[in-house]
């Protein structure tokens, strides 16, 4: 059965950075789209971004461009988000789900996510 463990999140002050990661499980990791999607205190589930089977193509949410970078590694099964210039709107729980673009919104949540607090 798929299993997505994300790891690496925390309390960040505004303008910092983090990386957060996601294991993969249970499934051929190689043959699938993955993205991160992110839901914040009292509001809905939101896409954050996106990359193929191969990473080499990508696509990020615009409040994602040109501050996160989504990478993943097939060798290891495992993905991952860099965060840069943080906001504390960017405050949610993260989670890692198959799927590309706002697809992804549909997939099951199976791991537990990994919470990003951006705050002073």
């Amino acid at each position: 059965q798929v299993q997505l463990v994300e790891s690496g999140g925390g309390l960040v002050q505004p303008g910092g950075s983090l990386n957060i990661s996601c294991a993969a499980s249970g499934f051929r990791f190689s043959d699938y789209y993955m993205s991160w999607v992110r839901q914040a205190p009292g509001k809905d589930l939101e896409w954050v971004s996106s990359l193929t089977a191969t990473g080499l193509t990508t696509a990020y949410a615009d409040f994602a461009k040109g501050r996160f970078t989504i990478s993943r590694d097939n060798t290891e099964n495992t993905m991952s988000l860099e965060m840069n210039m943080l906001e504390p709107e960017d405050t949610a729980l993260y989670y890692c789900v198959t799927g590309y673009g706002l697809e992804a919104l549909s997939s099951d949540l199976t791991g537990q996510g990994t919470q990003v607090t951006v705050s002073s």
